[in-house]
């Protein structure tokens, strides 16, 4: 059971949140150090996340060959396999239609190149946010008919486009749906639609994003080309093994669970992201400065919102460009256009983000679910900022731009709220044009002149998920350190569980008793400062966005008393230099 009592004594924290100690069967930890001669905070960090004594191998060194599942048992995916093997067999075009972030982007890629490989005519469809939308819309399946191609494969969209798949459908045009969002009862008329959320699926492997659902097409479709013959000494096999890092990027990036298979995928592609042997990961990984090994924290943070820049606020198909190349010099100016775009995002941001905050204010208890809406506010950016509402209100949140009397909105969710559902259910009640997702992020298109009848419904279906509790004002840490317990021997035992994200949570942990003995503002929000303890330890940390929260003034008044620092500890490489460094998610008062 649980240990309720608050950790170090903190109940309420500077970002309001009570601090608990995450639960470990010291039994199971014990035996985790005596049968696979574990260190004392790796046996304890296993059985804090349930990892049985059987299981802790598998956990340690996750490996395809253990998990990757057979392609078929998913529904309609050997209709998919059996239409696409045909078409190469044949010579018949075929177009992959993709969305336009990075779980989209890299799918795309992932099967642009693997059928490159194997002497496919393919070509790539990516929709432009502003003015084709979301998903398949019928006049480019149309289009790419009209251009002669015979099959269409949608990844990361398609589950919920049943009018433009209708119309292609009396076309004629074969079109396979490669999704992971969640679906409805009836699904659109499509030769077949392969997705691990179908409600009439019974697959345990759900929580792949659309690039792993990718990757186990090609690897059915790689299987059953072997089968016939397709391979021979001019046309050899293609080993689907070097296209993992794009299934990395994608799967750490769409933030879905790092388990079972996902843990396998994202172990074993970022080895294969570290080769640098796409050029157009290398050329990103180099206009980001990225000088070590590559993990999620890269991923995530350097390299998928360089790709999604394209599509934010850019030319929408440069991720899938960069990404399949073979041009080195033309990733290198993908790769700069695409930071450019960054740049240019992180600004619209910064700007939808303050009239959003000015638009919520800061009540003392927000509501269920925290809805931003805005004129002209850009379609690109508002994922992003109804993240940032997120982490300040801790709170489901859904950001819409309005623009000619249409709002296009973005949701983000928290833990035990599926926005995907509640989409859905509000596209059923006929309140919107057009939505869905899945738990922890969805999209929709609603009349503005229902905008008001929405967030009502919002509030109401988020209330319920929640409960009387409310949100989990909880922070889970895995126990307390002295900065100079944070040594390299202990991040390199603590490199053992990684890749981190959810499912899998990175180790976080409290420094106790320390000072904040120097800071200052960086970048635009951000504060940098060194923390000591009472024995002369010190180390470098930083809180992110942070500046103007009591998180930050915390943190950056000299005259603050001894305090408790809350966070996780990472390994900087730079310069030749190697150091630990700590990232601050919450701090108290050590007397509280």
């Amino acid at each position: 059971m649980a240990d309720e009592t608050a950790f170090l004594g903190v109940e309420s924290s500077a970002s309001g949140r009570r601090w608990v100690l995450r639960p470990a069967d010291d039994r199971l930890a014990m035996t985790h150090v005596q049968r696979h001669g574990l260190p004392d905070a790796v046996a304890r960090l296993l059985a804090a996340r349930g990892v049985g004594v059987e299981d802790a191998p598998d956990f340690l060194e996750p490996t395809l060959r253990r998990f990757l599942p057979d392609p078929s048992h998913l529904k309609d995916m050997d209709v998919a396999i059996a239409r696409l093997v045909a078409a190469v067999r044949g010579g018949e075009p075929i177009a992959v239609f993709g969305d336009y972030d990075v779980d989209g982007a890299t799918s795309s890629a992932l099967l642009l190149r693997f059928f490159r490989a194997v002497g496919a005519r393919i070509e790539a469809y990516i929709p432009d946010r502003i003015v084709e939308g979301y998903g398949p819309n019928a006049s480019a399946l149309l289009a790419l008919q009209a251009r002669g191609v015979k099959v269409v494969v949608t990844v990361d969209c398609g589950v919920t486009a049943h009018a433009p798949l209708a119309t292609a459908a009396e076309a004629g045009l074969d079109v396979i749906v490669v999704d992971h969002h969640v679906g409805e009862a009836a699904l659109p008329r499509a030769l077949a639609v392969v997705d691990p959320n179908r409600l009439d699926e019974d697959s345990p492997h759900g929580q792949m994003a659309a690039v792993g659902v990718s990757f186990l097409l090609a690897v059915g479709v790689n299987r059953a080309l072997r089968v016939t013959g397709w391979y021979d000494d001019t046309r050899p096999e293609p080993d689907l093994r070097q296209w993992l890092d794009l299934v990395a990027l994608g799967t750490v990036c769409d933030v879905v669970p790092l388990t079972g298979v996902n843990r396998a995928f994202v172990r074993q592609g970022l080895k294969v992201m570290g080769e640098r042997a796409n050029p157009g990961l290398m050329a990103l990984g180099d206009v980001a400065r990225l000088t070590e090994a590559p993990g999620t924290y890269h991923a995530g943070f350097l390299l998928g919102p360089r790709v999604n820049a394209g599509g934010r606020v850019g030319q929408a198909d440069l991720g899938t460009r960069l990404l399949s190349t073979e041009d080195a010099h033309e990733a290198v100016a993908i790769a700069a256009r695409l930071d450019a775009f960054n740049a240019d995002r992180r600004a619209i941001e910064a700007l939808v983000l303050d009239a959003a905050l000015v638009q919520i204010g800061s009540p003392a208890e927000p509501p269920p679910v925290v809805v931003a809406v805005g004129e002209d506010w850009h379609p690109g950016v508002i994922g992003i900022v109804a993240s940032r509402l997120v982490e300040r209100y801790r709170r489901p949140a859904f950001v819409i731009g309005v623009a000619d009397g249409v709002g296009k909105g973005s949701g983000r969710s928290v833990r035990g709220v599926d926005l995907g559902s509640i989409v859905i259910a509000a596209r059923q009640a006929g309140l919107l044009v057009n939505g869905g997702g899945h738990p922890m992020a969805a999209g929709l298109t609603v009349e503005a002149g229902r905008v008001g009848e929405l967030a009502a419904f919002l509030t109401a279906r988020v209330a319920a998920q929640l409960g009387a509790s409310g949100p989990d004002n909880v922070l889970n840490l895995d126990g307390a350190l002295a900065p100079g317990g944070l040594t390299m021997d202990l991040m390199t035992a603590l490199e053992r569980l990684a890749p981190f994200g959810i499912g899998n949570p990175e180790p976080r942990f409290a420094l106790s008793g320390v000072r904040s003995q120097w800071s200052r503002h960086v970048g635009t929000d951000h504060i940098r400062c060194v923390l000591t303890s009472a024995g002369g330890a010190r180390v470098s940390a930083i809180a992110f966005r942070a500046a103007d929260k009591p998180l930050g003034r915390l943190l950056s008044d000299p005259s603050s008393p001894s305090i408790h620092v809350a966070g996780t500890a990472r390994i900087d490489r730079w310069n030749g230099r190697t150091e630990v460094k700590f990232q601050i998610e919450d701090a108290a008062p050590a007397t509280s």
